[in-house]
C-alpha cells in the first residue's frame, strides 16, 4: 500500500508496489493529466513516469507552475540541441539552460549560425516535435558516461567536474545529452516553438576560453500562447530602456568601465529625484542616513560572512600590504556605525539608511543597459530593535513599501524566501525568522508564496515583485530578517534591568537599486515620466519666427514657477517640432501663436493622448503642473 499527500493535505492509497505520477494525475483527472509535465515528489522535481515505491508527498506540475515552464523550456532546448545536431556535422555542445520566458543552448560548430539560418532550425525542431520521441532518462557511471560522450570536449569536461559517480543522461530517439532533468514527457508536448537570436559566448563565462554560438528561443504549449508573447516583445521591444535612455540623453555605457552607467545630466536628475523622494520618506519615520566607505578590510568581510558566500562576485586591493575589498553590501558598514556608540533600549528602534555605491562582479555576458550593472547605490536600511519591536518595524516596513510602490502605479505581489542550502546560523533562529516574519504579513492580511531555499545566507526575506505597465515582473523590494549580523559582530544594548542584549536586525531595500529600478520605471512609463520625475516638463514652440518673443517671455514665466522648460524655435514645421518633442518624450508641448499672442493664452498639448487644449491662462497651467507634482500624479491633465 502507498499512500499519497497532495498539496491541499488530502491523501490517496494505492494497493501496488510502485506508481507513477502520471498514473495518479490520471485518477484525479483527465484534464490535469493531461497538462502534467512532471511533478514534485518529496520536494524534489522527477520526470512524470517517475515510479514511487513508498508513502510520499506529490504535487504535479503543469506550465501554469514555475517549474513547469522551467522544464518545459528545458525540453524545447533539446528539442533545439538535437534539430542542430541533424542539420550540422561535428556538433559540440556547452551548457543549454532554461532562462526565463525560454531557453538558450552553447554550441561549437564549424560553420556560423545567422538570423537566416534560424527558420531552418525551427523547421527541423518541427519536425521533432511531429514524431513525438519520448524523453529517456538513463544513469550512467562517470566512466560510462566520460565513454559516451568521448567526442565532446566541453561534456567530458563537466563530467569530469561533477562530483557524483552517477551521471543522468537523457535520450530522444539518436540525441542524447548530459542532463540532471526532469523533462516533459516527450518532443510531442513542445507544441509552438520560436528561436529568437544568436549570440556569442565564451565557454564558462571565461573570455579566456574559446567563442560559442549561443541561441536563444522560447516555447509554449500552444500558438496563441506564443502568438501573445510574441506581441509582448515587440511592446517590451518599443519600451527597451537602453533605446529610450539614448534617445532621451539619460544615460550611457562605455568600453572603458564595462557594466557601469554614465547618467547624464536628465539621467541624473531622474536618479536624484528618485532619491530625494525616498530621502523624505524616511526622515518622516524618523531615519538617521549614514555614509559608509566603499573599501572595507578584508577582516570585516570574514567576520560578516561575505568572504565566504560572496567572494567571486567582489572586488579586492591591497592598502599598506593588507587586503581590502570593495563592499558588495551595505550591512557591515552600518554595523560599525552602530558600535561607535553604547545604546540603551531607549533608543530603539534604531533606522538607519543609507544610498550605499556598490560593486558586484558580473561577468560580461549578462550585463545588460541598468538592468545588471557592476555598480550601483542601493537606497538600503537597516533597522536595529529588540525582538518585542520586530513585527511593528516590520509592518512599518511593508507599510512603507506599499506607499512606495503605489506612487509609481506599481501592482505587485510577495513571496516569503526561506533558508538555503548555504546558511549560516543555529537553525532554530532561523525557524523564528521565518516564522516573524510569516506571522507580520498575516496580521497585514496579505497574500504571499513561500520561495522554499532563496533566503539570504544570514536570515529568510520577505520579497516584492512588481508588475509593470504591459505585465512583466520585476524583483525589487526586500524586507530581512537577521538575527546571525548582530551575534557575529557582537552587537549589543543595554535593557531595562542593566543588562546587555543583543538586538535583532532588519536589511530592507525598497528600490533595490536605484540604476535597475530606473530601467524599470522607463520601460513601465515607455519613457514619458510622470511631471514630478521627468528632467523636462514643458517645450514651448513657436508656430513661426514671428512669434519667438512671446515664446521667450512664456518661458521665462514658467521657468520663474520652478518649472522645467526648453523651447523650439528652430525655422522648422511645427508637425516637425512636435514629432521632434515626441521622441524625445516631452511630456508637454507649448504651441504659440497670432491668437495665442493676441489673448495671451498658450496652446497647450499633452503629448502622451496627444490632445491639444487651446486658450490656456499661463497662470492656470502653472497651478495645474505645481499641483500635479506636488501630488505626485502618474498622469498630467489639465
Amino acid at each position: 500500500m502507498i499512500k499519497i499527500t497532495l498539496p491541499d493535505g488530502s491523501k490517496m492509497e494505492f494497493k501496488k508496489k510502485k506508481i507513477t505520477p502520471a498514473e495518479i494525475a490520471l485518477k484525479i483527472g483527465e484534464g490535469l493529466a493531461k497538462a502534467a509535465l512532471c511533478a514534485k515528489v518529496n520536494g524534489s522535481l522527477v520526470d512524470i513516469n517517475f515510479p514511487i515505491t513508498k508513502d510520499s508527498e506529490l504535487s504535479i506540475i503543469t506550465f501554469k507552475d514555475d517549474e513547469g515552464k522551467e522544464v518545459f523550456r528545458h525540453s524545447a532546448g533539446h528539442v533545439m540541441s538535437q534539430a542542430v545536431c541533424r542539420l550540422y556535422k561535428d556538433v559540440k555542445k556547452g551548457v543549454g539552460p532554461a532562462i526565463e520566458d525560454g531557453f538558450y543552448q552553447d554550441f561549437d560548430l564549424k560553420e556560423t549560425v545567422s538570423l537566416d539560418d534560424l527558420p531552418k532550425i525551427e523547421k527541423e525542431m518541427e519536425k521533432i516535435v511531429k514524431e513525438d520521441i519520448k524523453f529517456e532518462r538513463e544513469e550512467l557511471s562517470k566512466k560510462e558516461a566520460l565513454k559516451l560522450f568521448k567526442n565532446d570536449k566541453y561534456k567530458k569536461e563537466m563530467i569530469e567536474e561533477l562530483e557524483d559517480d552517477t551521471v543522468s543522461v537523457y535520450k530522444s530517439a539518436e540525441y542524447f545529452d548530459l542532463c540532471r532533468g526532469p523533462h516533459v514527457p516527450s518532443t510531442g508536448y513542445v507544441k509552438a516553438v520560436k528561436l529568437l537570436k544568436v549570440a556569442g559566448a565564451y565557454w564558462k563565462g571565461d573570455s579566456k576560453n574559446k567563442m560559442l554560438q549561443r541561441i536563444y528561443g522560447t516555447a509554449f504549449p500552444s500558438s496563441k500562447e506564443l502568438k501573445k508573447y510574441l506581441k509582448l516583445q515587440e511592446e517590451a521591444e518599443k519600451r527597451d530602456h537602453r533605446k529610450i535612455g539614448k534617445v532621451m540623453n539619460l544615460f550611457s555605457i562605455h568600453d572603458e568601465a564595462p557594466g557601469m552607467p554614465f547618467f547624464h545630466d536628465k539621467g541624473n536628475f531622474i536618479w536624484e529625484s528618485l532619491k530625494d523622494y525616498m530621502t523624505a520618506e524616511m526622515r518622516e519615520l524618523d531615519y538617521e542616513l549614514n555614509k559608509t566607505p566603499i573599501i572595507l578590510n578584508k577582516a570585516l568581510w570574514l567576520q560578516s560572512g561575505h568572504w565566504d558566500h560572496y567572494k567571486e562576485n567582489m572586488y579586492f586591493t591591497k592598502i599598506d600590504d593588507q587586503d581590502f575589498a570593495v563592499k558588495p553590501m551595505n550591512c557591515p558598514g552600518n554595523i560599525l556605525v552602530f558600535k561607535t556608540n553604547m545604546h540603551s533600549y531607549r533608543e530603539l528602534p534604531i533606522k538607519a539608511g543609507e544610498f550605499g555605491l556598490v560593486h558586484r562582479h558580473e561577468l560580461s555576458g549578462v550585463l545588460s543597459g541598468l538592468f545588471r550593472v557592476r555598480v550601483f547605490t542601493q537606497d538600503d536600511a537597516h533597522v536595529f530593535c529588540t525582538e518585542d519591536q520586530l513585527q511593528e518595524q516590520i509592518i512599518e516596513l511593508i507599510d512603507l513599501v506599499d506607499r512606495v510602490y503605489s506612487t509609481f502605479g506599481f501592482e505587485y505581489h510577495v513571496e516569503l524566501s526561506t533558508k538555503p542550502a548555504k546558511a549560516m546560523g543555529d537553525p532554530k533562529i532561523w525557524d523564528l525568522a521565518e516564522k516573524t516574519l510569516e506571522s507580520a504579513l498575516k496580521a497585514k492580511k496579505m497574500d504571499y508564496k513561500v520561495n522554499a531555499g532563496d533566503g539570504a545566507f544570514y536570515g529568510p526575506k520577505i520579497d516584492y515583485h512588481v508588475k509593470d505597465a504591459i505585465g512583466r515582473s520585476w524583483q525589487c523590494g526586500t524586507i530581512q530578517l537577521d538575527f546571525s549580523m548582530p551575534e557575529k559582530f557582537d552587537l549589543t544594548y543595554e535593557a531595562q534591568n542593566g543588562r546587555k542584549k543583543r538586538p535583532v536586525m532588519l536589511h530592507r531595500a525598497i528600490y533595490g537599486s536605484l540604476e535597475r529600478f530606473m530601467g524599470i520605471l522607463i520601460e513601465h512609463f515607455a519613457g514619458w515620466f510622470p511631471l514630478w520625475l521627468n528632467p523636462l516638463q514643458v517645450r514651448v514652440v513657436s508656430v513661426s519666427n514671428n512669434f519667438n518673443d512671446y515664446a521667450l517671455e512664456v518661458v521665462s514665466e514658467l521657468k520663474k514657477n520652478g518649472i522645467r522648460v526648453d523651447s523650439n524655435l528652430r525655422s522648422e514645421t511645427t508637425g516637425k517640432k512636435i514629432r521632434d518633442a515626441q521622441i524625445e518624450k516631452v511630456p508637454i508641448v507649448i504651441n504659440v501663436g497670432e491668437k495665442e499672442v493676441e489673448k495671451k493664452t498658450v496652446a497647450v498639448r499633452t503629448n502622451i493622448d496627444g490632445k491639444v487644449k487651446f486658450g490656456v491662462k499661463l497662470k492656470d497651467l502653472v497651478k495645474a503642473i505645481k499641483d500635479n507634482v506636488s501630488e505626485k500624479k502618474i498622469e498630467f491633465k489639465l
